[in-house]
């Protein structure tokens, strides 16, 4: 039973305009900027990343999510609300960063993506908080928050699916350089789909299929490739967990041969080390991929993806 972060979403599919189908292009043209470019406003480091990606140099990509910002806690000043109205295209997650949301929705931006809407989100409250028979009782982490988890980037077969749906859309919007969009969207999906391979093919054979982790970021990873996610807090990173938690976490890394407790860059690692030296177990890091810095290991998603693989590898003692 994979334990996922929860991030509620304001409101369902139908009501917004914000998928393809709601996309509006720029009349013939775009409002490019003065060097002729796309300008494209990205809600945090997974959005801008696909943006350079697909757009090439055809594009210009302003992140609204500074280097090292936990994007959950971005609030859009005035200068950034002002970016978002003069660009071409905003590209964001909704439900993941909701000043974001509540921007762009106020914006008059023309082309609004919402990458959420182009690929299926899973609401896993009512599946939090156990996993093969194991009874985590009435603490928080199994309360049904009424949302989506939002971590879609962490799995490359959804990640993938966003790409084709952003690459629709800019070339909709700049139609103009359409057929390089075009040809740029079919590299990065071949490139997500031998990522997809690397992960199928070194963690298929695990001694171990339960990772932890300091919160539920991870979920529809451990569902693509048959894992099981535990994690410390569920929603928050930062927070403190119960006793109870921490007993149920202890009991279940000796059942199941648990050997690391992951945590992430952005975040303390507090919590992961009190645990892991309490329950004689090792840290190491897992990396959710909200933005990039000189924590990383790795210069970009693919780098960062490839290293996590490693790190699960060796947690789970691959066979």
């Amino acid at each position: 039973m994979n334990v996922r972060r929860l991030i509620p979403t304001a409101a369902v599919a139908s009501a917004t305009v914000l998928g393809l189908a709601a996309l509006t292009a720029c009349g013939t043209g775009t409002g490019k900027n003065s060097d002729g470019k796309l300008d494209v406003v990205a809600s945090f480091y997974p959005m801008a990343f696909l943006a350079e990606q697909i757009g090439g140099k055809h594009v210009a990509v302003t992140n609204l999510t500074e280097p090292g910002q936990e994007p959950h806690d971005l609030d859009v000043s005035a200068k950034q609300r002002a970016q978002l109205e003069e660009s071409d295209v905003a590209l964001y997650l909704k439900g993941l960063q909701p000043a974001v949301d509540d921007a762009i929705s106020q914006s008059g931006i023309k082309t609004k993506v919402d990458a959420a809407s182009l690929t299926g989100l899973e609401k896993h409250g009512n599946e939090v908080g156990g996993h093969d028979g194991h009874d985590h009782g009435d603490d928080d982490h199994g309360h049904d928050h009424g949302g989506e988890d939002p971590h879609i980037w962490l799995d490359p077969v959804k990640y993938a699916e966003v790409a084709e749906g952003v690459g629709k859309a800019m070339e909709k919007a700049d139609p103009d350089h359409a057929a390089t969009y075009k040809k740029n969207t079919a590299e990065l999906v071949k490139k997500l789909g031998g990522l997809d391979k690397q992960f199928k093919d070194g963690l298929g054979k695990t001694n171990s299929k339960v990772f932890i982790t300091t919160h539920a970021a991870f979920g529809y990873l451990a569902e693509r490739y048959g894992l099981t996610e535990e994690a410390i807090n569920g929603l928050d990173p930062e927070s403190e967990p119960s006793a109870n938690r921490v007993k149920q976490l202890q009991t279940m890394a000796k059942e199941d041969g648990v050997s690391t407790v992951f945590y992430e860059t952005l975040v303390s690692s507090k919590t992961a080390e009190t645990l892991a030296k309490d329950a004689g177990l090792k840290t190491d890091v897992l990396d959710p991929i909200e933005g990039i810095t000189d924590k990383s290991k790795g210069d970009d998603y693919f780098q960062v993806m490839e290293s996590n693989l490693k790190a699960l590898q060796k947690a789970l003692n691959t066979k």
